[in-house]
């Protein structure tokens, strides 16, 4: 497996066989796989919304018969194919693609956890769920469903999986997370970060899981100085205070 671009692709070494998801510009992505003298063989889409499912019709133009998976719960457009919570799929002869289902922003809302046989560090793409510093508003689903998804869910990928969020978020998901958490040390060191990744005109994406654990409030509901930053100890209800907060916040 490459080194995984914020262009959202997979490629496994051997065989050239790629995957590409939420290809939003599918030109874009078919003319960096023939750059690369990859063959784009399926598309896995995390959620049916436009920004990330609206390629998918235009890719099966320029792709005849490719495959397009999406969750089972979700209306994706252009899916030919769905993929339950748990279901894998392989890329090549060492990629292996496994669909987590993690509703809340919208009901079947899919991250797809990958691993590779001839090693790496795993990765997840997000979709719209976990982002840098942050998570996805609860246009479908409630507290408790983030909850799963955030912390009983993702949190339980091993600590090293990189995290391909669906959008570039992260120095504003950071601002409000420093709201929440002012003396968090790793939090400002981060922040710094990122403003400055951002300065040099470079992604924030991709971080890790223990990152997240360490900077990311939506993450941190368990935490002590994230619950006394919303009066609240309970971390379900802590996670719906959060994004009250975030979803009114001006900053």
């Amino acid at each position: 497996m490459r080194n995984l671009s914020f262009f959202a692709r997979l490629v496994d070494d051997l065989s050239g066989d790629a995957a590409v998801v939420d290809p939003v510009e599918p030109d874009r992505l078919v003319e960096a796989a023939e750059s690369h003298g990859a063959r784009i063989k399926f598309v896995i889409t995390t959620h049916h919304h436009w920004d990330h499912a609206g390629g998918n019709d235009k890719i099966k133009k320029l792709i005849p018969g490719i495959i397009v998976y999406g969750g089972s719960e979700d209306n994706v457009q252009g899916q030919t194919d769905k993929l339950h919570d748990g279901s894998a799929v392989q890329l090549g002869d060492s990629i292996k693609i496994t669909a987590m289902h993690t509703p809340c922003h919208t009901k079947g809302h899919v991250c797809y956890f990958v691993t590779d046989a001839k090693g790496g560090d795993p990765a997840v793409f997000t979709g719209d769920t976990l982002f840098i510093g942050g998570c996805g508003r609860f246009f479908e689903g409630t507290a408790d469903q983030m909850y799963y998804s955030l912390c009983e869910s993702l949190v339980a990928l091993p600590p090293n999986t990189q995290v391909f969020c669906g959008h570039e978020y992260t120095v504003k998901n950071f601002a409000f997370a420093l709201e929440v958490e002012p003396e968090n040390l790793a939090l400002k060191r981060k922040f710094a970060w990122a403003k400055q990744q951002r300065a040099d005109g470079k992604p924030t994406v991709p971080s890790t899981i223990s990152e997240e654990l360490e900077t990311n409030p939506f993450m941190r509901v368990k935490e002590k100085p994230v619950q006394d930053a919303t009066g609240l100890s309970n971390p379900i209800e802590v996670m719906g205070a959060l994004r009250r907060w975030k979803d009114g916040w001006k900053g």
